[in-house]
């Protein structure tokens, strides 16, 4: 560390502080170095609280690292100038904090060399059109998957105006049953949906999505109307511009009607305004994040919805609510605009009724933006028509037999081999898939360190162990080689699973396993989450540790909730995702059931 570095004094903890008034002294300029000699380490001026052997003692409980009493007193007797220096970003004169835009320097790339993920041809051919009469329910007409929507539409026979005030008065009228809604965009999309109908009425039909209203998770900055994160303290804040998904989605026609709940900055069911339930089993969250787009669209209130995810928040509330989630390849959607949580995690993908609507969707919002460093070109190649026979669905048999997986779990397994696929047997190694999580801890205490250090987090709801507060707290105590080592068997992890799928084209697993879950999210590999069936539940779900204070309801008779499966694809090939997953989806059929009440 340069002698020449320029002074700061620490802003540890009052306690700190507290303790030593030496640490609010300008400390001693080191001895000036000869000429021509070159910067050493620990040459800096002491700076910051001092340090005992006896923090250091305690300090090894946190990152199960054990010194000698010898090495605590050289480690202790030299921080003060080697290592507290370090901290001049955060509380030093020079203190630096990177705007949310700013990603870090080094960046997730999934695909390792020697790999060609991309499909060779970019093509979209959609199922033909049934002619299918427009209903003279109302009810008929919202439940209606987009892909059936946007034919109505664009044939005229029903205006853009009409299906718009059809969903806004749904979106107010069980609202209140299930807290889905944190702000409705009624004026915003009378306008649009006008605006459609005229462009339609002369012939200038942009696509699928022309006059469909749908709702945003409210992480995706709309210019002039609130974006909240779902969290307390960002409930007034209003973006000047749209994230970059939203404006494609503007582009291609649609009509934004509201802007859907989440859990505060992304993490399960409860925001600022409740927790949203699930249409299907209203005692229950509709888990998280994305639970506002998973409630929404399960009940009928939009045509479709923008959810995102991280560790889970399209999978879970699509399993959970009965609705189809398509997570993208990491890269292929541009997150500009969209609330950070993990730069190399985060994705955003459509939740919907139908398989096809979600490559609707993904077809409109993909491509690479400048604003996000890891988005990408990419091609998506589709054809409803071609058959999903040949295909080779790789399964965990040890997972297949133990819970999470269910009955339905394994009949969808059997249905791949009814429909010409191959079931073939694959495996992992038995790795530490957890260990990845000190990854998301510590990206996401970064990206919410203002928060953090200011005091903030106090204001959240939920403050439980596992809640953003606690766990933000913590990650300041996560070792930065720990970090580096976990990035390191992300990359392990990353390789197995290309020696997978060079034996396979996609896997099928229990929505909910763990290690799934875990392992494509920091791998960046796609999924499909869709309904594959129903089970009986004797008690409600949660996201949430059990709390033996605050039981959850049980049921007696059981209830009936709808139950999915999860679809893994290769990088970047949503489109054999989408033929496994629409056979599957025909075979099954199950998505024409609706939740009750609504």
């Amino acid at each position: 560390m340069s002698n020449s570095r320029r002074q700061f004094l620490s802003r540890a903890s009052a306690a700190l502080m507290a303790a030593t008034a030496s640490c609010r002294k300008p400390a001693p300029q080191s001895a000036a170095l000869p000429p021509g000699a070159p910067p050493a380490f620990g040459t800096a001026p002491d700076v910051g609280p001092i340090v005992s052997p006896g923090a250091f003692a305690e300090a090894e409980k946190l990152v199960q690292f054990e010194l000698s009493p010898a090495d605590r007193e050289t480690a202790a007797g030299n921080w003060r100038k080697s290592m507290a220096p370090l901290y001049e970003r955060r509380n030093g004169p020079r203190k630096f904090a990177p705007p949310p835009s700013v990603a870090p320097a080094s960046r997730w790339d999934p695909v390792i060399p020697g790999q060609q993920p991309r499909p060779g041809s970019d093509r979209f051919i959609r199922t033909p059109s049934a002619d299918t009469p427009l209903p003279a329910n109302d009810q008929d007409i919202a439940f209606a998957p987009l892909s059936q929507l946007s034919r109505w539409v664009e044939a005229r026979q029903i205006t853009s105006e009409r299906l718009t005030h059809l969903y806004l008065d749904r979106l107010e009228r069980f609202d209140p049953k299930l807290h889905c809604v944190i702000t409705l965009t009624r004026d915003l999309a009378l306008s649009q949906a006008q605006q459609a109908d005229r462009e339609i009425a002369t012939g200038r039909y942009r696509g699928p999505l022309h006059g469909i209203p749908w709702g945003g998770k409210d992480l995706l900055d709309t210019a002039g109307i609130p974006t909240t994160y779902g969290a307390e303290p960002y409930r007034n804040r209003v973006p000047t511009q749209d994230a970059v998904v939203v404006k494609r989605l503007h582009d291609a026609g649609a009509v934004l009607v509201a802007k859907l709940s989440l859990g505060a900055l992304a993490l399960n069911d409860i925001w600022f305004g409740g927790q949203t339930m699930n249409p299907w089993l209203l005692e229950e969250g509709a888990s998280g994040s994305s639970a506002g787009p998973g409630a929404a669209t399960a009940a009928g209130l939009v045509g479709f919805s923008i959810g995102s995810e991280t560790g889970g928040s399209i999978v879970s509330p699509s399993m959970r609510c009965g609705v189809t989630g398509l997570r993208p390849t990491y890269g292929r959607v541009p997150r500009t605009g969209a609330m950070t949580l993990c730069w190399s995690l985060d994705k955003l993908g459509p939740m919907t009724r139908g398989v096809e609507d979600g490559l609707l969707v993904l077809q409109a919002i993909s491509g690479p933006d400048a604003g996000d460093v890891s988005s990408v070109s990419s091609r998506l190649d589709f054809d409803a028509s071609t058959a999903a026979a040949g295909l080779r669905v790789g399964y965990f048999p040890g997972w297949m037999k133990e819970s999470p997986a269910t009955d339905v779990d394994r009949a969808a397994l059997e249905t791949t081999r009814q429909l010409g696929m191959v079931p073939t047997e694959v495996s992992l190694p038995d790795w530490p898939y957890d260990s990845l999580s000190l990854i998301l801890f510590a990206e996401a205490a970064a990206a919410f360190e203002e928060l953090t250090l200011a005091g903030g987090l106090k204001e959240l709801k939920a403050q439980v162990a596992d809640a953003w507060p606690n766990l933000f707290r913590q990650a300041r105590f996560l070792s930065a080689v720990d970090f580096v080592q976990a990035d390191r068997f992300r990359r392990s992890v990353a390789q197995e699973m290309a020696r997978i799928f060079a034996q396979v084209d996609l896997l099928l697993v229990p929505s909910l396993r763990d290690e799934i879950l875990t392992i494509t999210n920091f791998t960046g590999h796609p999924s499909l989450t869709l309904r594959a069936g129903f089970v009986d539940v004797s008690e409600a779900r949660s996201d949430w540790a059990p709390d033996p204070a605050h039981p959850l309801p049980k049921f007696s008779p059981p209830r009936r909730v709808p139950h999915g499966v999860t679809l893994i694809g290769r990088l970047f090939d949503e489109g054999v995702l989408g033929r496994a997953g629409l056979a599957l989806e025909r075979a099954f059929n199950v998505t024409g059931q609706r939740p009750s009440g609504f």
